[in-house]
């Protein structure tokens, strides 16, 4: 029996929502202004779920926090800057200097916090039970000149992450988890192109802005929100800005991505989990991993990443013990499919198959979320393999669909036997509703249509695409 479902959450207003200063980046239509200098504010979630407040202003101080009514200043994160050129993906000719004239702020959220703002704004804090849960990713506007490739980032019908943020806010989620590849716009624009004509492009605060909180406000907002690294947050790529705005840790020297001696630290960074509380007397948890800089081929077991990779992968079997349900979210699909039904990460597989031969993830892992892949794609087993979600479709230049009905013959990985496959390089987002013991996954275009909906429960996941 295959399941259908009704709406996700009826479209409501949205709350209040935060806005960007229109001074320090391309204007985005719609976008609503934050009143000072404070250009960005949000919740991000680390490890065992702590939830710390970050703020971006241009003051030469941080701004106040009130938590329950109790004042505190928050503390620097980083310093505003202008970081000297370094080695990136791009020529040196198609690099440059990646200048942050802002301060980013933080501050450690109590637990059991009732309210909690920045200069009169409220943020959003993370519930008890996390029922409601938005899923986006590769959701940048790509400027590549190496590809020839300049997207429309001046045209929100084709670049339409701002949309997508639209409707899911809409959705009124109590978690957002973004599965990476937030950042897309490495060169200058084209010469003559209109399409991006006066977009920042590097690796400084106003590229982030545009290609990520600006557009992304409205949804910041709403919930607190799980960052998940991308490969375009390495650091040849938007690493120093990922190190200052999105990892939940704290910013370590030699951790930041300014200098390439110290990329074999800052590329790399432990798993840790985020519980989402009871439901139905049972623990489910997001297991978080940081595959930026995985390569897409088996590696030496020599090699230094096959190490670090082996060991993190270690760490997992770990966390998955201390929850009775847990969904794997890292940005490359390992039970997905590429363009061309090209396997999943043979890298990755290719250290997991060590501890655990067959099913690849540890016994309690139930489904694993990814991006990287610029489709929505939903992928069940017959053999005993989590249900494999990739949701890459968040507003980045879109992947041709997969060919269906799939072939016989291909799986994303030896032994892994195919129950339902269904794949769209419609842009959009994916939610996760909990329903007792159930959950409730669905892919949606960026108007709120639904595309896909599946029923997981313990290890049977069932799946239906809309008509």
């Amino acid at each position: 029996m295959l399941f259908s479902s009704t709406s996700f959450l009826k479209n409501t207003c949205l709350l209040a929502v935060l806005g960007i200063l229109a001074a320090c980046s391309t204007p985005v239509k719609n976008s609503p202004v934050m009143a000072g200098k404070l250009l960005a504010s949000w919740v991000v979630l680390g490890a065992q779920g702590q939830a710390v407040a970050r703020a971006v202003t241009t003051e030469a101080s941080c701004p106040t926090l009130l938590q329950d009514g109790v004042a505190q200043r928050m503390h620097v994160r980083a310093k505003a800057e202008t970081i000297a050129q370094r080695k990136t993906v791009s020529i040196p000719a198609d690099s440059k200097a990646s200048q942050f004239p802002v301060l980013t702020c933080e501050a450690i959220l109590n637990s059991g916090v009732a309210s909690v703002s920045i200069e009169g704004i409220p943020l959003p804090l993370p519930k008890p039970s996390a029922q409601k849960i938005i899923v986006i990713g590769d959701t940048g506007c790509r400027m590549k000149k190496a590809d020839h490739y300049y997207q429309a980032c001046n045209d929100t019908s084709q670049w339409a992450f701002e949309e997508v943020i639209r409707t899911a806010a809409s959705f009124k989620p109590d978690l957002v988890i973004h599965v990476g590849d937030f950042h897309y716009r490495e060169n200058a624009c084209a010469e003559g192109s209109a399409d991006c004509a006066g977009s920042p492009w590097g690796y400084g605060w106003d590229t982030w802005q545009a290609d990520f909180f600006a557009p992304a406000a409205p949804l910041l907002a709403v919930a607190p929100w799980v960052m998940v690294r991308g490969n375009h947050e390495s650091c040849v790529r938007a690493g120093q800005g990922w190190w200052r705005f999105m990892d939940p840790r704290p910013l370590e020297p030699g951790r930041d991505c300014n200098l390439e001696r110290d990329d074999a630290i800052g590329d790399y960074s432990a798993p840790y989990a985020i519980p989402l509380g009871p439901v139905a007397g049972a623990a489910a948890q997001l297991i978080v991993f940081d595959s930026a800089r995985v390569p897409v081929k088996a590696m030496a077991s020599t090699d230094s990443a096959y190490q670090i990779y082996t060991q993190q992968l270690k760490s997992v079997d770990s966390l998955a013990d201390q929850a009775d349900f847990s969904i794997f979210i890292n940005h490359h699909p390992i039970l997905g499919f590429a363009p061309g039904y090209l396997p999943g990460n043979a890298a990755l597989q290719d250290i997991m198959k060590n501890r655990h031969p067959q099913r690849l993830f540890p016994a309690k892992v139930q489904a694993t979320v990814a991006g990287h892949v610029h489709l929505f794609e939903a992928i069940t087993f017959a053999s005993d393999h989590p249900t494999q979600f990739v949701s890459g479709n968040g507003g980045s230049s879109l992947d041709t669909p997969l060919s269906m009905p799939r072939p016989d013959d291909v799986t994303p990985y030896s032994g892994a036997q195919i129950a339902h496959f269904s794949n769209t390089n419609e842009v959009g987002f994916m939610s996760m509703e909990r329903i007792g013991k159930s959950w409730k996954m669905e892919a949606w275009d960026q108007r709120g249509k639904r595309l896909t909906s599946c029923m997981m429960q313990d290890r049977k996941t069932l799946c239906q695409d809309e008509k």
